[in-house]
């Protein structure tokens, strides 16, 4: 059976407030536990209303308090915005805390607009560059594989594992000279997935922490008792996806009837295109859909996006989704 595992944005729902969020998320990781995900990923996100995973780290300690078996972690942070000496303190910390189920998946989009680089006081075209060296630091911090001047305290010696993330060829690549793990955020950016995987598993470099290549790939999964309500609950991320992409990004919507054909033909050909990394439906077409997805990637592991305005129905997504898998 392919393993699955939860991704979750943090939504606020429109009318909601951002401790209802966090309860909800809480809430969403304790169920994927006791359904038998292997982790729960938390990304990271600035300047938008809509999403509260801003300050990772903290609420993955919210999260780890709550659960205990699951790995938990970060789907990613985004290490332009960061010293990575920060990073490994907040990481080790999470490590002595919760044990060695934490995750560090690292991207290097800096997760908002240009506003974000002002409010962060940094200059994120060059941290961008700089992005593979600092990755090697802050692996260096936590491994001590590389002699540093400095130890962090917490962070050397923790265990945590790490991903690299990617929606192009970029991540790929370093994953593959680095010998890490690989996660692909199809579920937003399907359109380099095929040759990214191709190009990992080509030139992967075994490591000291893995031997072979590792694949996570991101999914939108909204599953339920009938693939009509299936669609319905779907379209709240859908008119989330619309929004942003348009440039006006708010709180998760309540979800409309018939979605898509309200929209004009090239918004209509966007979440189509989207739709190559999505299972939408009741059991047997979310395990039609996955099974043809996870042949197409040869994925070790389907991570699932897939947010609701009723936090009841992502629930209940979750349940259906591993029915369908393990029947």
């Amino acid at each position: 059976m392919t393993q699955l595992s939860v991704l979750d944005l943090v939504p606020v729902r429109e009318g909601g407030t951002l401790s209802e969020a966090y309860s909800t998320t809480v809430e969403l990781a304790q169920a994927a536990e006791r359904l038998g995900y292997i982790r729960f990923w938390v990304a990271e996100h600035h300047a938008i209303e809509g999403i509260a995973g801003g300050a990772t780290s903290v609420v993955l300690a919210h999260i780890g308090n709550a659960t205990s078996t699951i790995r938990i972690g970060a789907g990613g942070i985004m290490l332009p915005n960061h010293n990575p000496f920060v990073i490994a303190e907040q990481f080790g910390t999470l490590n002595a805390l919760f044990g060695d189920r934490i995750d560090l998946g690292l991207g290097r989009a800096p997760g908002a607009g240009p506003e974000l680089q002002r409010a962060l006081r940094k200059d994120l075209n060059q941290a961008a560059e700089y992005f593979p060296n600092d990755v090697l630091e802050l692996r260096a911090l936590i491994t001590g594989d590389i002699d540093l001047p400095i130890k962090a305290t917490p962070g050397l010696g923790a265990n945590v594992e790490f991903w690299m993330l990617g929606s192009s060829l970029f991540g790929a690549q370093l994953a593959a000279k680095l010998g890490m793990p690989y996660a692909f955020a199809a579920h937003f950016a399907p359109d380099h997935l095929d040759v990214a995987l191709e190009l990992y598993r080509r030139d992967f470099q075994p490591s000291e922490r893995l031997e072979k290549p590792r694949v996570i790939v991101a999914m939108n999964v909204s599953a339920a008792e009938s693939d009509e309500e299936a669609r319905l609950i779907a379209s709240s991320q859908q008119q989330s996806f619309v929004r942003l992409r348009s440039g006006n990004p708010g709180k998760l919507p309540p979800p409309v009837k018939d979605y898509q054909e309200t929209l004009p033909a090239p918004t209509r050909a966007m979440l189509e295109h989207l739709g190559q990394a999505a299972a939408v439906g009741n059991v047997e077409t979310v395990r039609g859909a996955m099974a043809s997805f996870v042949k197409r990637t040869k994925a070790d592991e389907i991570i699932l996006s897939g947010a609701c305005y009723d936090p009841e129905m992502r629930l209940r997504s979750l349940e259906l989704t591993i029915e369908a898998i393990r029947q």
